[in-house]
């Protein structure tokens, strides 16, 4: 599968005072894509749109090579929202949930679960219960859950906002990583500098408009290909 992600003619109306209209908007897959704008703009409507949880008045969104109806091509994105809910439960049973609906057991469900947990640092987690865990905890929880579903295409919106500086230099380590792993990171963010920290391409959109399409940021330097990182044991102390 291609993986690439196309977006034609989209319209959604929202009440009487905001659309969010792209005519045109190509993503190649194995990047990095930031949404940029003011408050309001549209950048988690546009999330939700290409995570296809919201179904737009018009247009289109494909995933190429993607063969199926809707149902299809929701199994290949994963979305992680700024304030993640959490099922009850262990942080095991989050994970499990959407293995489950994917058919996925035994053995290799184990080994997503337990690779997972070990790559946001939460290693020994997985019978922690949900309602136990600190605010940090349940990002990297909902991050975990995301990647155990190996998804195509990863959404995060704002999944830094509330990282102090050494937490954020290090999830930014980890999400430069995703790429090289077959996964298109398309992620919204208020920091002007975080586009061109992880090599990937600045989307602005303002008042449901696209300012920009994306482009290339200049970088010196590649991380190893197909190089799987675990979240340093450091950042342990600043996300609880």
């Amino acid at each position: 599968m291609d993986g690439r992600l196309s977006v034609n003619n989209l319209i959604l109306r929202q009440g009487k005072t905001f659309s969010l209209k792209v005519s045109q908007l190509e993503l190649l897959p194995r990047r990095i894509y930031a949404l940029t704008g003011p408050n309001g703009a549209g950048k988690s409507t546009l999330l939700k749109l290409l995570a296809f949880l919201t179904v737009p008045q018009q247009g289109t969104i494909r995933i190429s090579g993607c063969h199926g109806g809707l149902g299809a091509q929701r199994r290949q994105v994963t979305l992680v929202e700024q304030s993640p809910y959490l099922l009850d439960g262990t942080v095991a049973d989050n994970l499990v949930y959407g293995l489950k609906l994917r058919s996925i057991t035994g053995r290799e469900r184990q080994q997503r679960i337990d690779s997972a947990l070990q790559r946001v640092g939460l290693a020994g987690f997985a019978q922690r219960r949900s309602d136990e865990l600190s605010g940090g905890e349940t990002q990297r929880v909902a991050l975990a859950r995301a990647l155990a579903l190996q998804p195509k295409v990863l959404l995060l919106d704002e999944p830094t906002a509330n990282f102090d500086n050494m937490s954020l230099a290090i999830f930014d380590e980890l999400l430069r990583t995703l790429p090289d792993e077959g996964i298109t990171v398309i992620f919204s963010t208020h920091d002007p500098s975080q586009p061109e920290r992880l090599r990937g391409e600045t989307i602005r959109i303002d008042n449901g408009r696209l300012l920009n399409t994306p482009h290339r940021v200049k970088t010196s330097g590649n991380l190893p290909r197909n190089e799987k990182r675990p979240w340093p044991e450091a950042l342990n102390m600043y996300a609880r």
